[in-house]
């Protein structure tokens, strides 16, 4: 369906999640709310921890609103963290200045008991106020995507007790102990259905379920650690929410992705940055939709090369549903100018 053939009333970024090929394509981007925006490091000053500023509405929101207002992006992304979820689990989260997170690593069937049965939702209450915060400040033309990590990259962390370069702990205890691994996924898979379900009363449009460390796994490991566990989550928000679609982010999945697009139910196929657009638009379902996959340092680069790579990437995906983004999160050092650039390419018409 072209854009010509069907009204505006419905927020860009759905109708391309819904199938339909729009120039030119919605944009937002990972990490759009960040360091790299001045009036956001002055909002972050006012938290006294980063979890702090996950759970104050206040905070959270203008995080959220800030890129939407600057750039007039297409979709706001809930400013909040993959680990809310093990933190409302029981687990103790931390976050360390210049660190990054720390968790109580779970290594035993001791350190399994210690977490809830069931996620506690009282906890994120905050995040829910956030949502109806944002909801309710949006453009009517906005879109407001929620998220939570996938299974497999939130239990890298929850096991390991911190960030790794490869996730060699979870893996590890995967070949040691599969049974205890599954144990923590299903654990996981409820937990985040539930809190999907919950952002989505909140007032969500969409929901973006990222495994970032989908690519540290072999082959054989794929379907059991990252695929069946997403597919589960889908498999529950759809009897409730069909129309809420949802959007994959397995990267570094590379020559499984049509696998993955095919078994999880994903509306959407968020592309990172090593994946080639024209190999994406042969190889994947005609009727799926596709996001990304801009690099974040040819954003950070600028100038022509910046100018060359929305271009194949707009010409690429010029005849499939798509999504304008990167293929990971903006760096901090990005300067606001390239920014604007973006946009400006981007929301530029192609004949």
């Amino acid at each position: 369906m072209s854009s010509e053939t069907k009204g505006t009333a419905e927020k860009a970024l759905l109708r391309v999640l819904r199938g339909e090929i729009l120039s030119p394509p919605p944009l937002w981007l990972m990490r759009q709310a960040g360091r790299y925006l001045s009036e956001y490091r002055a909002l972050r000053a006012e938290a006294a921890s980063f979890l702090d500023f996950c759970y104050t509405p206040g905070l959270a929101a203008e995080a959220t609103l800030q890129p939407v207002r600057r750039f007039g992006f297409d979709a706001a992304i809930l400013f909040s963290d993959i680990l809310v979820v093990p933190d409302a689990l029981g687990q103790k989260v931390t976050f360390e200045q210049g660190e990054g997170p720390k968790l109580a690593p779970i290594l035993t069937d001791e350190d399994f008991a210690k977490l809830n049965d069931e996620i506690d939702l009282r906890r994120l209450a905050p995040v829910f106020e956030t949502i109806a915060r944002v909801r309710s400040a949006l453009p009517p033309e906005t879109a407001l995507i929620g998220f939570c990590g996938a299974p497999w990259t939130v239990a890298s962390y929850m096991i390991a007790g911190h960030g790794t370069p490869d996730q060699a702990p979870a893996r590890l205890l995967a070949y040691r102990n599969p049974e205890l691994v599954q144990r923590l996924i299903d654990r996981l898979v409820e937990a985040s259905t539930s809190y999907l379900l919950r952002q989505i009363e909140a007032g969500v449009d969409a929901i973006q379920i990222f495994d970032s460390w989908a690519g540290v796994l072999p082959p054989h490991e794929h379907d059991r650690w990252c695929i069946a566990p997403v597919a589960r989550i889908v498999a529950g928000i759809r009897p409730h929410e069909r129309n809420v679609p949802v959007i994959g982010f397995p990267r570094g999945a590379g020559s499984w992705l049509e696998t993955y697009a095919a078994r999880t139910g994903v509306d959407c196929l968020s592309l990172d940055t090593v994946v080639a657009p024209d190999w994406a638009d042969r190889s994947l379902p005609r009727g799926l939709a596709v996001q990304g996959n801009l690099d974040p340092l040819a954003l950070l680069a600028g100038g022509a090369a910046l100018d060359r790579a929305v271009a194949a990437i707009r010409d690429a995906l010029r005849e499939r549903p798509h999504v304008f983004n990167l293929g990971h999160g903006i760096l901090p050092e990005t300067p606001i100018a390239h920014v604007e650039r973006l946009v400006e390419l981007v929301r530029r018409e192609v004949g």
